[in-house]
C-alpha cells in the first residue's frame, strides 16, 4: 500500500469514527443522564426504560426500511443526508418542552441514527480487506472510547451547570462540523450499484433473507447486544441510588472507562486480526462476564472500586463488539452488504429496546430511590451472553479465505 493509500483509508476511517462518535453520544448521554431526567420530569423507572427504548425501537423500523433501498444508493451521499436528519432530530431533543415530546424526539433521532450506525459498517465492509477488518472495526469503535472518556463527562458537565438540554444543542454542533468534514474526505462509494434494475424495492432485502447465514449472523448480534443492554441503562441509577456515587463523580467513572477503551479496543482489534475473530471474541466474551456480575450484584463500594468494576465493563463488554462486527459484516456478499447490515441493524435495535423495557420491569424503586431487581437482569445478561459465545461458530464468513485459518498473512 502506497503512503497516500495508507492516508486516505485512515482519513475515511477517522471521518467514520466522527460520524460515529456524534450518533453514539447522542444515544448514550440518555443513561447517565437517568437520575437527572428521573427527577426534573417526574418519570419513574419505567417510563425512563420506555424513554430509552423508544429511540431503539425506532432505529429498528428505521433499519428494516432502509434496507429496501441502501444499496440502490451512493453511500457517501446516502450517509450524509441521514446525518443531516440526525442532527435535526436531537435538535428536537433539546428542545422538547416535556416527557411525551422528549419521546416523539427520540424516537426521530434513533430512526435516522439506527441507519447512520449501518451505513458507517457496510462502508467499512466495502473498503477495507477482510485481513485488516477487525483493526479498521477497532478504530470505528474507538468513537465509544471517545463518546465515554471525553463526551459523556462533558456532557453532564453541561446538564449539571446549564440543564438536561444542554448535552444535545451540543451533539448538534459536533454533528454540524463533522457533516462538513465528511463532505470534503469521504470518497464516492458506487461499486456496489448494478447496472441491472431491480424487479422491486424488496429485492435485495429477499435476497438477503434467503440465505440462512445471514440469519444466524443476526441472532448472534441480537444475543451480543441483549447481553449488554439489560445492563447498560441502569447502570448511573443504580449507582446514584444504591452505591450512593455522587451524580458529580458520575463523570469520572465514565472519563476512566473511556480512557481505558481507547487503548484496549486498538488492541483487541490487532489481536482479533492475527490469532483469529472468533477465537478472540470468546475469550474476550468470557471474560466480560465477571464485570457483568460484579455491577448488577455489588451492594456497597468506594468511587475508586466502582470505576474499577465499571472499567473492566466498558472494556471488555465494548470489547466484545470488535471482532463480532468483522465476523457479522462478513456474513453477507459484498454487493448486499448494505442491505444485509441495515437488516442486522434493525435486529440489534430490536433487541437493545427489548433489553431496556424488560429490565425496566424487572427492577422496582423504592421511595427512597433504592433500585431493586438489578441482580436478576445480571443473570439474564449472563445467559445471553453464554448463548452468544456458542453460537459464533455458525457464522459462515464469505470474505475469508475458504482454504485459510481466520488469520491475517505475516
Amino acid at each position: 500500500m502506497t503512503p497516500k493509500a495508507h492516508f486516505s483509508e485512515r482519513s475515511l476511517l477517522l471521518t467514520l469514527a466522527g460520524i460515529q462518535f456524534a450518533h453514539v453520544l447522542d444515544f448514550m448521554i440518555m443513561m447517565p443522564l437517568g437520575p437527572i431526567l428521573m427527577r426534573d420530569l417526574g418519570i419513574t423507572t419505567h417510563e425512563f426504560g420506555l424513554l430509552v427504548a423508544s429511540y431503539s425501537f425506532s432505529a429498528a423500523f428505521s433499519g428494516l426500511l432502509a434496507a429496501t433501498f441502501v444499496d440502490r444508493f451512493e453511500r457517501k451521499s446516502l450517509l450524509l443526508l441521514t446525518f443531516i436528519l440526525f442532527g435535526l432530530a436531537t435538535l428536537a431533543c433539546g428542545i422538547a418542552p416535556g416527557y411525551v415530546t422528549l419521546m416523539i424526539a427520540r424516537g426521530l433521532a434513533g430512526a435516522f441514527g439506527g441507519v447512520l450506525g449501518a451505513l458507517v459498517q457496510t462502508i467499512v465492509g466495502d473498503v477495507i480487506p477482510f485481513s485488516r477488518r477487525a483493526k479498521a472495526s477497532g478504530i470505528v469503535s474507538a468513537a465509544f472510547s471517545f463518546s465515554t472518556v471525553a463526551g459523556v463527562p462533558l456532557s453532564l458537565w453541561l446538564a449539571s451547570y446549564f440543564q438536561w438540554r444542554a448535552p444535545f444543542f451540543f451533539i448538534v454542533a459536533l454533528t454540524a462540523i463533522f457533516i462538513l468534514i465528511g463532505w470534503r474526505v469521504l470518497p464516492e462509494l458506487r461499486h456496489h450499484l448494478s447496472q441491472e434494475k431491480l424487479a422491486h424495492p424488496f429485492s435485495a432485502m429477499f435476497a438477503v433473507m434467503r440465505d440462512v447465514n445471514h440469519w444466524h449472523a443476526m441472532a448472534l448480534s441480537a444475543m451480543i447486544i441483549f447481553s449488554g443492554f439489560t445492563v447498560i441503562p441502569y447502570l448511573t441509577v443504580y449507582a446514584v441510588n444504591n452505591i450512593s456515587i455522587s451524580q458529580h463523580d458520575i463523570a469520572y467513572i465514565y472519563l476512566v472507562g473511556g480512557a481505558a477503551t481507547l487503548v484496549t479496543a486498538r488492541f483487541i482489534g490487532q489481536w482479533a486480526d492475527a490469532s483469529g475473530k472468533v477465537k478472540v471474541y470468546r475469550i474476550v466474551a468470557l471474560a466480560s462476564m465477571v464485570p457483568l456480575l460484579a455491577v448488577t450484584h455489588i451492594q456497597n463500594a468506594s468511587l475508586a472500586l466502582w470505576i474499577v468494576c465499571t472499567t473492566l465493563f466498558f472494556v471488555l463488554v465494548s470489547g466484545r463488539f470488535i471482532p463480532a462486527m468483522a465476523i457479522i459484516s462478513s456474513a453477507a456478499q459484498p454487493k448486499l452488504r448494505g442491505t444485509f447490515m441495515s437488516l442486522n441493524a434493525t435486529v440489534q435495535s430490536l433487541a437493545m429496546g427489548l433489553a431496556a423495557s424488560l429490565s425496566g420491569f424487572m427492577i422496582t424503586q423504592q421511595s427512597s430511590g433504592y433500585v431493586e431487581g438489578y441482580q436478576n437482569v445480571g443473570y439474564v445478561a449472563i445467559t445471553a451472553n453464554l448463548l452468544a459465545i456458542w453460537y459464533v461458530s455458525r457464522i459462515k464468513m464469505h470474505d475469508a479465505h475458504p482454504n485459510l485459518p481466520d488469520v491475517a498473512p505475516k
